[in-house]
């Protein structure tokens, strides 16, 4: 489904991405995760062409690397960034029409698929996105993206800043995706909700991938937890 080989991105002379390798099966939920600063969201932001970056990256086995980023939103890549972007004094439902790829013809995910989906949303729907909670807000820019009809999305940081009750329902979202038959790359911090949802998961350290397994193989490598991931 997705794939990135030998990837290295920059910020004006710093390189921060150093060869980066990964993949994403159809329907798979992977996690990619790692400190603050190693160059988790640069990742993101560079297969959408929104930095300078180098290497592979292809998707349905079509390079895509050299696209400028509308055109691969249109190929079906979402992408949820770490700061949420919605229109703060547009409604839910404006929010949501916003992100249809076409308004002739409808994609997967329709205003009401997500609606009956995400009944919460349907409840705040004449309300401004600026008036929302920080986990609505997370939810709506989630199913704005949906609305764009991709076959793989990127999410990042989907939970930070969320209470653990909202934190565990963001877990069921991506799930519930997934099961949809999109592919879904996690960027997380929170170990809990990596383990619990994601079929494999990559660490990332110094822009480098340092490990690769299952939620099962993870947790038996304490060097990798300890010396990536812990403070």
């Amino acid at each position: 489904m997705f794939s990135v080989n030998n990837l290295h991105a920059y910020y004006g002379q710093s390189h921060i991405l150093r060869g980066v390798e990964f993949s994403v099966g159809p329907g798979e939920i992977v996690s990619l995760l790692g400190r603050n600063g190693v160059g988790r969201s640069t990742t993101c932001k560079a297969i959408m062409g929104l930095v300078k970056h180098k290497g592979s990256i292809k998707f349905k086995g079509e390079e895509v690397g050299r696209d400028k980023p509308h055109i691969i939103a249109r190929k079906g890549i979402g992408y949820v960034p770490e700061d949420r972007s919605i229109f703060p004094t547009l409604t839910v439902q404006q929010n949501l029409e916003l992100g249809m790829k076409s308004v002739k013809k409808p994609g997967k995910w329709t205003l009401d698929d997500v609606y009956r989906q995400f009944p919460r949303l349907q409840e705040r729907c004449n309300v401004c996105g600026g008036h929302l909670s920080g986990g609505e807000q997370q939810m709506l820019t989630i199913c704005r993206s949906l609305m764009g009809d991709p076959d793989f999305i990127m999410i990042d940081e989907p939970t930070e800043g969320l209470a653990p009750q909202m934190v565990e329902t963001m877990g069921e979202l991506i799930a519930r995706i997934a099961k949809s038959g999109i592919s879904v790359l996690l960027v997380e911090q929170k170990l809990t909700i990596a383990l619990a949802i994601s079929h494999r998961m990559y660490v990332m350290g110094h822009g480098q991938i340092v490990f690769e397994g299952t939620p099962g193989e993870f947790e038996k490598n304490q060097t990798v937890r300890k010396e990536w991931l812990e403070v």
